[in-house]
């Protein structure tokens, strides 16, 4: 069965992401290092990726979705996937879940849960941390955080309606909040 783990930025998604994955056998599909991926490629979706993101815009729902596919149709019938930042919206989930039922793919949903913040301490720490410029905007993350409300928590409470989340408390060290992860998974 599949996962799509949610949290807001700073939730420690990607750490957590990768241990699965290196533990648990998860193949990860994050969506903006799969577009990254293809852009490089010299293909004709590669191209329009490519020209897409170059010119600042974000990539049309259809190659989203079909990048989603395709990552898909690449692995072993039986490869457990994590998706990280898919589906993003209402739209992405329509599209999303019509493309895992015409599959026969099956998956639920994590949802980290973290003090807002904490969250944003942590990316502040971390930028530090790092040298890097580009989390260190508390406005921006604020910014990001506030859009993951508007438009990613729709998409949430829809499979929250479904009975397919499970909340997962995200505060604590990666250990704990790991051990939590298996918890929810061996449920």
């Amino acid at each position: 069965m599949d996962i799509l783990l949610f949290g807001i930025q700073g939730s420690g998604k990607g750490t957590q992401a990768r241990k699965l994955a290196a533990e648990r056998g998860y193949r990860i599909f994050e969506a903006g290092a799969e577009l990254r991926r293809i852009a490089a490629s010299d293909t004709d979706l590669g191209r329009s990726v490519k020209a897409t993101i170059d010119a600042g815009h974000h990539v049309s729902q259809e190659i989203i979705m079909e990048v989603v596919e395709r990552f898909l149709s690449a692995l072993p019938p039986d490869a457990a996937v994590l998706f990280d930042g898919i589906p993003r919206n209402l739209g992405q989930q329509e599209a999303f879940d019509a493309l895992m039922a015409r599959l026969s793919r099956t998956f639920r949903c994590l949802e980290l849960r973290v003090d807002e913040e904490a969250a944003i301490k942590r990316i502040l720490g971390r930028a530090a941390l790092e040298g890097r410029n580009d989390d260190a905007n508390e406005e921006s993350i604020r910014r990001r955080i506030g859009l993951f409300h508007e438009k990613t928590q729709p998409v949430i409470d829809i499979y929250r309606a479904r009975d397919m989340v499970v909340d997962i408390d995200g505060d604590g060290t990666v250990g704990d909040v790991y051990g939590r992860l298996q918890q929810a998974l061996d449920a």
